[in-house]
């Protein structure tokens, strides 16, 4: 569709049929990785600044919502709408080395395509150790809040191993 879209073309700007025609001309690709990891990786970023606990962290994103949440934060659900948008394929962090190989030869990619190095069993017991910590700053009460407001993204995405899931 190079006529109708250009890379700075937002999808919402097609008519209903035209938006369906370019999504079913796409390999539709979706990155989900464990909200509670998400909002670690936030808390980590965020704090070039001024240092403040994770606990503290946490309440300004619940007393934020949903609606006013930042993009690393906010419910991937909201964000992908999985429910709406047909993808090919899920992908989830964690098991990225064995499912990109899988979809670089789904779509027809040599098999000697050269993937990046992936460290995901040092990188998992790492989080796994620092998610333990920071979830045991939180009350009860942030903890049930959290798994609210992901409870779309645990609804549509298997976190098994997700804390929150508890």
């Amino acid at each position: 569709y190079p006529r109708q879209h250009a890379p700075e073309t937002q999808l919402s700007e097609f008519d209903q049929s035209m938006t369906e025609a370019v999504m079913g001309s796409y390999t539709k690709v979706l990155f989900v990785r464990d909200p509670f990891q998400r909002l670690i990786s936030a808390y980590m970023q965020s704090t070039g600044g001024p240092h403040r606990s994770f606990s503290t962290f946490v309440q300004g994103v619940l007393d934020r919502g949903e609606h006013k949440a930042s993009l690393e934060v906010k419910p991937l659900v909201s964000l992908c709408q999985p429910c709406l948008i047909q993808y090919d394929y899920v992908m989830m962090f964690g098991f990225l080395r064995q499912e990109l190989g899988h979809l670089l030869h789904r779509v027809g990619l040599p098999k000697d395509t050269h993937l990046p190095e992936f460290r995901d069993t040092q990188g998992r017991w790492t989080y796994m150790w620092l998610s333990e910590q920071l979830f045991s700053e939180l009350s009860l009460k942030q903890k049930q809040q959290l798994s609210h407001f992901y409870r779309g993204d645990l609804s549509a995405f298997q976190f098994s191993n997700s804390l929150l899931s508890d």
